[in-house]
């Protein structure tokens, strides 16, 4: 069969001439059919746009965190790491029914994961609080930005590799110090940052109302191991002292134990000391002294900063400062705010002033350009590299007051620190407790 010759050039019309041009440009162009999703049209965002994210020890805690990252629609998340396999396959299921694919792989060992997935732009971290500071260390050394859960280290030393690794390695990082970006709390924070209580001269942060100061050392009963496929028993340890396995240590018994914890210190002053902290303008130092309480939580205890302001350890269990939980509260000479978790608005000395809080949160959106979203704060900036809202300085510095209060309650005596030296003054025991010893081979 031959084809038909195309029309000689006398002959060859108007209508015939764009009948054939559209026939030769439609076969031309309909094998490179692009679709929308591939496009970011529709409501679908363009490859090039999306972020990449896997994530560490995504349990409990972390299962809040992956939701809240799947729900954005810049999110893909690809990958679960998890030493614990229920819990990974957990992840993968979650995330595959979110896709309606099969595709998220899995991991059971950090180092490997961090290695092969080079396609990473960031992950979520929310391991046991004793891997926080070192899993956050080991990702951004293989270019990972990072989303970690609180408290952010378990001592100080700890606290400042984190810092030093995320400026060595230009790397994104924010704590899970969710309220830090919530506006009942920005509310507050900004009336004390910014004059609007008068001089700030106290504030007060909430500790748990549970557990001591002082951690328990010794061992639980030892138990069979599970097989090293089920839970990687030496992993879950990590940098800690080896122990014996027991089966309620994974299931949430490490809180309460020295070397997983940070008492009820750091279980919600990982929260309250940043917020109080942000609002006396003390976001990037620490407290410069501390006075010894004669209790077992650390509950009165007074700090002291540079500025002069006290921000004092509370329980509260007189609901005194606030009616919620991870509360902090702010007292100047012309006025108090407080806020806490499940406030439909915050607490005031006066109606007055919430006639305002549109005004200060929208001046703080405009002055900082921040979502009041925490992780959406976090991913604009994985984008943008801006500095998050809860960056390592923040993390750090709030938790450095964490770690010294603690050693006071442990020491029980008052101390004085140095913000800049990160070191007691005149106090060799107390500096000795301002770092732990990591089991190899998990240190960074």
């Amino acid at each position: 069969m031959h084809a038909s010759p195309l029309p000689s050039p006398l002959s060859f019309n108007r209508r015939q001439f764009l009948k054939t041009t559209a026939a030769v440009v439609g076969a031309a162009v309909a094998p490179n059919f692009i679709p929308a999703k591939a496009l970011g049209k529709d409501g679908f965002v363009a490859p090039s746009e999306r972020i990449v994210l896997g994530g560490i020890g995504l349990r409990n805690r972390g299962g809040h965190d992956l939701n809240w990252a799947l729900r954005e629609a810049d999110v893909q998340f690809v990958a679960i790491c998890d030493l614990w396999r229920e819990s990974r396959e957990r992840v993968k299921k979650t995330v595959d029914t979110k896709y309606g694919n099969n595709d998220c792989k899995m991991y059971p060992e950090m180092r490997e994961f961090l290695a092969t997935r080079t396609d990473l732009d960031a992950v979520l971290i929310a391991t046991g609080d004793r891997w926080h500071a070192m899993a956050a260390t080991v990702a951004m050394r293989a270019g990972k930005d990072v989303y970690s859960e609180k408290p952010s280290s378990m001592t100080v030393a700890e606290g400042r590799m984190v810092v030093e690794t995320a400026k060595r390695y230009n790397r994104v990082y924010q704590t899970g110090t969710q309220r830090l970006s919530e506006p009942n709390h920005i509310f507050c924070i900004e009336m004390a940052r910014t004059g609007g209580l008068g001089k700030i001269h106290t504030a007060y942060a909430h500790i748990a109302p549970w557990d001591a100061a002082a951690m328990k050392t010794e061992w639980m009963p030892a138990q069979p191991e599970p097989p090293k496929e089920e839970l990687d028993w030496d992993a879950w340890l990590g940098p800690c002292p080896w122990r014996p396995y027991n089966t309620a240590y994974v299931h949430g018994a490490w809180r309460g134990n020295y070397d997983f914890h940070t008492s009820c210190i750091g279980e919600w002053g990982a929260h309250t000391f940043a917020q109080a902290q942000a609002g006396i303008g003390a976001s990037e130092s620490s407290a410069v002294a501390y006075e010894y309480v004669n209790n077992e939580s650390g509950d009165g205890m007074v700090t002291h900063f540079a500025n002069g302001v006290k921000m004092i350890l509370a329980r509260d269990l007189n609901k005194r400062y606030w009616h919620g939980s991870c509360g902090e509260r702010f007292d100047g000479t012309e006025g108090w705010a407080a806020a806490a978790d499940g406030y439909s608005r915050p607490d005031v000395s006066s109606p007055l002033l919430l006639t305002q809080m549109k005004r200060v949160i929208g001046e703080y959106a405009a002055r900082t350009g921040r979502s009041l979203d925490h992780m959406r704060n976090f991913l604009d900036c994985v984008k943008s590299r801006d500095i998050t809202v809860a960056n390592p300085m923040v993390m750090h510095h709030s938790m450095t007051t964490v770690h010294c209060a603690n050693i006071c309650m442990w020491l029980k005596r008052d101390m004085k620190f140095d913000p800049a030296k990160e070191r007691f003054i005149g106090d060799d025991e107390a500096n000795r407790l301002l770092s732990r010893a990591m089991r190899a081979p998990w240190h960074a």
